[in-house]
């Protein structure tokens, strides 16, 4: 979860991230509320806990990477990291899922 204020907030306002312009980026993009607790917001639903994981470990693949925004590649290397059902699914189609997050990294 992206918090305003703790030790992640700090340490990512330390290398430069301000988590003010990623909410207000989030917002502009997904709706006011978007990183509240999930359920119906102005007519429509927020981002549960396993989305807003997703949210954070893209931005850690991204500040991994040294790169100035996310993108979906760095949303498929953070589901990828989290392990879960997107994992099962590219398993299922027998596909390994490190060797495609070393394919989508060389790619990005």
């Amino acid at each position: 979860m992206i918090r305003r204020n703790g030790l992640d907030a700090q340490a990512l306002e330390a290398i430069g991230i301000d988590l003010a312009a990623v909410r207000d980026k989030l917002e502009a993009t997904f709706g006011p509320g978007v990183l509240d607790e999930p359920g119906p917001v102005r007519g429509r639903v927020g981002f549960g806990p396993a989305g807003k994981k997703v949210l954070e470990l893209s931005l850690r693949e991204a500040i991994r990477r040294k790169d100035d925004h996310i993108g979906d590649g760095h949303l498929l290397l953070a589901l990828i990291r989290e392990g879960g059902p997107a994992v099962d699914v590219l398993r299922w189609a027998r596909i390994d899922p490190e060797a495609l997050r070393d394919e989508v990294d060389a790619a990005l």
